[in-house]
Protein backbone atom coordinates (compact mmCIF):
# COMPACT_ATOMS: atom_id res chain seq x y z
CA UNK A 1 0.00 0.00 0.00
CA UNK A 2 2.95 2.51 0.61
CA UNK A 3 4.60 1.48 -2.04
CA UNK A 4 1.24 1.99 -3.94
CA UNK A 5 1.07 5.44 -2.67
CA UNK A 6 4.24 6.73 -2.97
CA UNK A 7 3.58 5.53 -7.19
CA UNK A 8 0.20 7.63 -7.24
CA UNK A 9 1.91 10.75 -5.49
CA UNK A 10 4.70 10.34 -8.01
CA UNK A 11 2.16 10.13 -10.97
CA UNK A 12 0.43 13.22 -9.24
CA UNK A 13 3.59 15.22 -9.55
CA UNK A 14 4.43 14.41 -12.84
CA UNK A 15 1.30 14.86 -14.20
CA UNK A 16 1.08 18.26 -12.22
CA UNK A 17 4.46 19.02 -13.82
CA UNK A 18 3.21 18.33 -17.33
CA UNK A 19 0.57 20.61 -16.68
CA UNK A 20 2.36 23.76 -15.30
CA UNK A 21 0.69 26.78 -15.96
CA UNK A 22 3.21 29.96 -17.62
CA UNK A 23 1.79 33.18 -18.52
CA UNK A 24 3.15 35.39 -20.86
CA UNK A 25 2.07 39.07 -20.95
CA UNK A 26 2.34 40.56 -24.91
CA UNK A 27 3.17 43.77 -25.59
CA UNK A 28 -0.05 44.95 -27.38
CA UNK A 29 -2.23 42.73 -29.00
CA UNK A 30 -1.59 39.71 -31.29
CA UNK A 31 0.00 40.34 -34.58
CA UNK A 32 2.51 38.45 -36.66
CA UNK A 33 5.82 38.99 -34.57
CA UNK A 34 3.61 37.12 -32.04
CA UNK A 35 2.77 34.24 -34.37
CA UNK A 36 5.99 31.67 -33.43
CA UNK A 37 3.96 31.73 -29.88
CA UNK A 38 1.17 30.66 -31.34
CA UNK A 39 2.51 28.26 -33.67
CA UNK A 40 4.38 25.93 -30.87
CA UNK A 41 1.16 26.68 -28.11
CA UNK A 42 -0.75 24.86 -31.20
CA UNK A 43 2.06 22.37 -32.28
CA UNK A 44 1.98 21.08 -28.58
CA UNK A 45 5.70 22.32 -28.47
CA UNK A 46 5.32 24.01 -24.68
CA UNK A 47 3.53 21.15 -23.40
CA UNK A 48 5.36 18.70 -24.50
CA UNK A 49 8.10 20.57 -21.93
CA UNK A 50 5.70 20.77 -19.39
CA UNK A 51 4.25 23.94 -20.19
CA UNK A 52 0.80 25.59 -20.41
CA UNK A 53 1.42 28.42 -21.72
CA UNK A 54 -1.10 31.59 -21.28
CA UNK A 55 -0.74 34.45 -23.83
CA UNK A 56 -2.14 37.53 -22.38
CA UNK A 57 -2.81 40.24 -23.95
CA UNK A 58 -0.74 43.75 -23.28
CA UNK A 59 -1.23 47.16 -22.94
CA UNK A 60 1.98 49.03 -24.54
CA UNK A 61 5.33 47.95 -23.05
CA UNK A 62 5.48 49.91 -20.20
CA UNK A 63 2.71 48.18 -18.27
CA UNK A 64 4.46 44.93 -19.15
CA UNK A 65 7.27 45.90 -18.12
CA UNK A 66 6.21 46.81 -14.68
CA UNK A 67 4.16 43.66 -14.73
CA UNK A 68 6.29 40.83 -15.36
CA UNK A 69 9.18 43.37 -13.17
CA UNK A 70 6.85 43.32 -10.27
CA UNK A 71 6.17 39.54 -10.33
CA UNK A 72 2.92 39.51 -11.68
CA UNK A 73 3.53 37.64 -14.73
CA UNK A 74 6.94 35.75 -14.73
CA UNK A 75 7.03 36.61 -18.69
CA UNK A 76 6.41 39.38 -20.99
CA UNK A 77 7.52 41.22 -24.51
CA UNK A 78 8.67 44.83 -23.86
CA UNK A 79 10.75 47.75 -25.51
CA UNK A 80 14.62 47.03 -24.95
CA UNK A 81 14.88 50.73 -23.68
CA UNK A 82 11.90 50.97 -22.10
CA UNK A 83 12.84 47.32 -20.01
CA UNK A 84 16.13 49.60 -18.92
CA UNK A 85 14.04 52.34 -17.72
CA UNK A 86 11.41 49.84 -16.11
CA UNK A 87 14.61 48.11 -13.88
CA UNK A 88 15.83 51.30 -13.45
CA UNK A 89 12.95 51.90 -11.35
CA UNK A 90 13.49 48.92 -9.26
CA UNK A 91 11.76 45.90 -11.82
CA UNK A 92 13.09 42.70 -11.12
CA UNK A 93 13.82 41.58 -15.17
CA UNK A 94 16.08 40.35 -17.43
CA UNK A 95 15.99 39.70 -21.37
CA UNK A 96 16.12 36.31 -22.55
CA UNK A 97 15.82 36.68 -25.91
CA UNK A 98 15.45 39.83 -28.79
CA UNK A 99 12.95 39.74 -31.37
CA UNK A 100 13.60 43.41 -32.67
CA UNK A 101 17.28 42.96 -33.71
CA UNK A 102 16.24 46.46 -34.94
CA UNK A 103 14.14 49.08 -33.98
CA UNK A 104 10.86 48.93 -35.51
CA UNK A 105 9.85 52.45 -34.24
CA UNK A 106 8.97 54.68 -37.15
CA UNK A 107 6.65 58.13 -37.63
CA UNK A 108 4.05 58.07 -39.83
CA UNK A 109 2.55 62.09 -41.47
CA UNK A 110 1.21 62.74 -44.72
CA UNK A 111 3.10 64.90 -46.98
CA UNK A 112 -0.06 67.27 -47.77
CA UNK A 113 0.35 68.58 -44.35
CA UNK A 114 3.47 70.31 -45.23
CA UNK A 115 5.47 68.20 -42.88
CA UNK A 116 8.78 67.09 -45.02
CA UNK A 117 10.71 65.10 -42.15
CA UNK A 118 11.53 65.06 -38.29
CA UNK A 119 12.60 68.75 -38.54
CA UNK A 120 8.70 69.80 -38.80
CA UNK A 121 7.53 68.00 -35.89
CA UNK A 122 7.52 71.12 -33.59
CA UNK A 123 3.61 72.34 -32.59
CA UNK A 124 2.78 69.24 -33.70
CA UNK A 125 0.18 66.24 -32.36
CA UNK A 126 1.56 62.93 -32.43
CA UNK A 127 -1.33 59.69 -31.62
CA UNK A 128 -0.10 56.84 -29.94
CA UNK A 129 -1.26 55.11 -26.96
CA UNK A 130 0.24 56.38 -23.42
CA UNK A 131 2.34 53.32 -22.60
CA UNK A 132 3.73 53.01 -25.98
CA UNK A 133 7.59 52.58 -26.02
CA UNK A 134 7.61 55.34 -28.41
CA UNK A 135 6.50 58.14 -26.13
CA UNK A 136 8.85 56.91 -23.47
CA UNK A 137 11.53 57.20 -26.14
CA UNK A 138 10.60 60.62 -27.63
CA UNK A 139 12.75 62.53 -25.77
CA UNK A 140 15.72 60.69 -27.22
CA UNK A 141 14.48 61.17 -30.73
CA UNK A 142 13.65 64.52 -30.50
CA UNK A 143 17.25 65.67 -29.43
CA UNK A 144 18.60 63.65 -31.80
CA UNK A 145 16.48 65.02 -34.54
CA UNK A 146 17.36 68.56 -32.91
CA UNK A 147 13.85 69.37 -31.13
CA UNK A 148 12.89 70.28 -27.77
CA UNK A 149 11.17 66.86 -25.89
CA UNK A 150 8.31 69.48 -25.12
CA UNK A 151 7.90 70.47 -29.15
CA UNK A 152 5.12 68.15 -29.53
CA UNK A 153 1.59 67.39 -27.74
CA UNK A 154 0.64 63.56 -27.40
CA UNK A 155 -2.79 62.34 -28.22
CA UNK A 156 -3.91 59.54 -26.70
CA UNK A 157 -4.67 56.34 -29.10
CA UNK A 158 -5.49 53.08 -29.14
CA UNK A 159 -3.55 50.99 -31.66
CA UNK A 160 -6.51 50.57 -33.83
CA UNK A 161 -7.15 54.10 -33.97
CA UNK A 162 -4.17 55.31 -35.38
CA UNK A 163 -4.55 55.36 -39.13
CA UNK A 164 -8.41 56.85 -39.06
CA UNK A 165 -6.99 59.60 -36.87
CA UNK A 166 -4.22 60.42 -39.20
CA UNK A 167 -6.88 60.10 -41.94
CA UNK A 168 -9.53 62.54 -40.52
CA UNK A 169 -6.17 64.95 -39.38
CA UNK A 170 -7.29 64.69 -35.86
CA UNK A 171 -3.27 64.33 -34.89
CA UNK A 172 -0.71 65.58 -37.30
CA UNK A 173 1.78 61.97 -36.72
CA UNK A 174 1.36 58.90 -35.73
CA UNK A 175 3.98 56.13 -34.21
CA UNK A 176 3.87 53.25 -35.39
CA UNK A 177 6.00 49.94 -35.93
CA UNK A 178 8.24 49.16 -39.39
CA UNK A 179 6.02 45.53 -39.96
CA UNK A 180 2.86 47.73 -40.05
CA UNK A 181 4.26 49.88 -43.00
CA UNK A 182 2.27 48.12 -45.76
CA UNK A 183 -1.27 49.03 -44.35
CA UNK A 184 -0.30 52.77 -44.49
CA UNK A 185 1.45 52.28 -47.83
CA UNK A 186 -2.22 50.91 -49.13
CA UNK A 187 -4.09 53.57 -47.06
CA UNK A 188 -2.28 57.04 -48.18
CA UNK A 189 0.05 56.28 -51.05
CA UNK A 190 2.20 58.73 -52.39
CA UNK A 191 1.17 61.48 -49.79
CA UNK A 192 2.69 58.79 -47.02
CA UNK A 193 5.43 60.39 -45.01
CA UNK A 194 8.00 57.97 -43.01
CA UNK A 195 11.04 58.34 -40.73
CA UNK A 196 12.06 55.53 -39.14
CA UNK A 197 14.04 56.04 -35.94
CA UNK A 198 17.44 54.98 -37.67
CA UNK A 199 17.07 58.22 -40.16
CA UNK A 200 18.09 60.62 -36.82
CA UNK A 201 20.90 57.61 -35.66
CA UNK A 202 18.85 55.98 -33.27
CA UNK A 203 18.69 51.96 -33.25
CA UNK A 204 18.35 50.46 -30.34
CA UNK A 205 16.77 46.93 -29.75
CA UNK A 206 12.88 46.33 -29.90
CA UNK A 207 11.05 44.07 -28.57
CA UNK A 208 12.41 41.58 -26.24
CA UNK A 209 11.42 38.60 -24.21
CA UNK A 210 11.82 38.92 -20.63
CA UNK A 211 11.41 37.32 -17.48
CA UNK A 212 11.17 37.89 -13.86
CA UNK A 213 14.72 37.66 -12.54
CA UNK A 214 13.43 35.95 -8.87
CA UNK A 215 11.07 33.67 -11.04
CA UNK A 216 14.16 32.85 -13.27
CA UNK A 217 16.31 32.21 -9.66
CA UNK A 218 13.58 29.53 -8.91
CA UNK A 219 12.78 28.05 -12.29
CA UNK A 220 15.85 28.08 -14.11
CA UNK A 221 14.88 24.65 -16.22
CA UNK A 222 11.16 25.88 -16.95
CA UNK A 223 12.73 28.99 -18.70
CA UNK A 224 15.72 27.13 -20.58
CA UNK A 225 12.59 24.67 -21.72
CA UNK A 226 10.26 27.70 -23.07
CA UNK A 227 13.18 29.86 -24.65
CA UNK A 228 14.72 26.45 -26.53
CA UNK A 229 11.02 26.47 -27.75
CA UNK A 230 10.29 29.71 -28.35
CA UNK A 231 13.55 30.37 -30.74
CA UNK A 232 12.90 26.56 -32.23
CA UNK A 233 9.38 28.15 -33.13
CA UNK A 234 10.88 31.76 -34.72
CA UNK A 235 13.22 29.61 -36.76
CA UNK A 236 10.52 27.30 -37.92
CA UNK A 237 8.62 30.62 -38.94
CA UNK A 238 11.25 32.62 -41.14
CA UNK A 239 11.28 28.72 -42.66
CA UNK A 240 7.13 28.53 -43.21
CA UNK A 241 4.96 31.23 -42.13
CA UNK A 242 1.67 29.94 -43.43
CA UNK A 243 1.25 27.40 -40.60
CA UNK A 244 2.49 29.79 -38.28
CA UNK A 245 -0.17 32.73 -39.60
CA UNK A 246 -3.13 29.99 -39.00
CA UNK A 247 -2.25 29.61 -35.33
CA UNK A 248 -2.50 33.30 -35.18
CA UNK A 249 -5.40 33.40 -37.15
CA UNK A 250 -7.14 30.31 -34.90
CA UNK A 251 -5.75 31.72 -31.74
CA UNK A 252 -6.26 35.94 -31.89
CA UNK A 253 -9.57 37.74 -33.49
CA UNK A 254 -9.78 40.78 -35.80
CA UNK A 255 -6.97 39.83 -38.05
CA UNK A 256 -6.59 40.46 -41.68
CA UNK A 257 -4.67 37.26 -43.04
CA UNK A 258 -3.21 39.26 -46.17
CA UNK A 259 -1.99 41.99 -43.74
CA UNK A 260 -0.43 39.74 -41.09
CA UNK A 261 1.56 37.69 -43.94
CA UNK A 262 2.66 41.35 -44.86
CA UNK A 263 4.03 42.03 -41.69
CA UNK A 264 5.77 39.35 -41.36
CA UNK A 265 7.85 40.16 -44.12
CA UNK A 266 9.22 42.99 -43.12
CA UNK A 267 9.72 41.16 -39.39
CA UNK A 268 12.03 39.28 -40.41
CA UNK A 269 14.43 42.56 -41.23
CA UNK A 270 13.79 43.42 -37.68
CA UNK A 271 14.76 40.43 -37.02
CA UNK A 272 17.96 39.80 -38.91
CA UNK A 273 21.50 41.39 -37.69
CA UNK A 274 24.97 40.55 -37.30
CA UNK A 275 24.63 38.52 -33.74
CA UNK A 276 21.37 36.89 -34.40
CA UNK A 277 22.68 35.85 -38.22
CA UNK A 278 26.05 34.94 -36.59
CA UNK A 279 25.62 33.73 -33.13
CA UNK A 280 21.98 32.57 -32.54
CA UNK A 281 18.29 33.83 -33.09
CA UNK A 282 17.32 36.14 -30.78
CA UNK A 283 20.86 36.63 -29.26
CA UNK A 284 21.73 39.99 -27.95
CA UNK A 285 25.56 41.39 -28.00
CA UNK A 286 26.76 43.01 -24.78
CA UNK A 287 28.28 45.95 -26.55
CA UNK A 288 25.08 47.07 -28.45
CA UNK A 289 23.56 46.57 -24.92
CA UNK A 290 25.47 48.51 -23.34
CA UNK A 291 25.31 52.04 -26.03
CA UNK A 292 21.21 51.14 -25.93
CA UNK A 293 21.66 51.58 -21.88
CA UNK A 294 24.15 54.72 -22.11
CA UNK A 295 21.97 56.34 -24.76
CA UNK A 296 18.92 55.85 -22.47
CA UNK A 297 20.98 56.75 -19.26
CA UNK A 298 22.13 60.09 -20.85
CA UNK A 299 19.43 61.32 -23.00
CA UNK A 300 15.94 60.44 -20.98
CA UNK A 301 17.66 58.65 -17.62
CA UNK A 302 17.53 55.95 -15.67
CA UNK A 303 16.30 56.48 -11.85
CA UNK A 304 18.93 54.33 -10.41
CA UNK A 305 22.55 52.99 -12.54
CA UNK A 306 22.61 49.23 -12.72
CA UNK A 307 25.42 47.22 -15.12
CA UNK A 308 23.75 46.85 -18.42
CA UNK A 309 25.60 43.39 -18.37
CA UNK A 310 23.21 42.00 -16.46
CA UNK A 311 19.92 43.07 -18.42
CA UNK A 312 20.27 39.99 -20.77
CA UNK A 313 21.20 36.59 -20.89
CA UNK A 314 22.12 34.36 -24.22
CA UNK A 315 22.45 31.46 -21.97
CA UNK A 316 18.98 29.34 -23.12
CA UNK A 317 19.54 30.42 -26.86
CA UNK A 318 20.62 27.36 -28.93
CA UNK A 319 23.95 28.80 -30.67
CA UNK A 320 23.22 26.16 -33.66
CA UNK A 321 19.76 28.24 -33.89
CA UNK A 322 20.35 31.06 -36.49
CA UNK A 323 18.70 33.75 -37.82
CA UNK A 324 18.49 33.45 -42.02
CA UNK A 325 20.84 35.59 -44.10
CA UNK A 326 18.35 36.70 -46.47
Amino acid sequence: MKLLITALCAAFTTLSASAADLSLMLNWTPTADHAPLYFAKAQGWYKKEGIDLNIETGKGSAATAQRVGAGGTPLGIVDLPTAMQARGKGADLTALMVIYANSPQGFYWLKSSGITGPKDFGGRKIGNPPGDAARLMWPAFAKKAGLEPTAVKFVNLSPQAKVAALKAKSVDIISDFYNEHDQKVKEFGNDLGFAPWSSVGLNVYGNSIVVNHAFLEKNKDTVAKFTAVTQRAYAACVQAFDPCLQALMAGASGLNADNQRDQWERIKTLMRDETTTKVALGAFDGARVKSDYDLVSSLIGIDKAFDPSLMFTNEFLDKKTRMTAQ
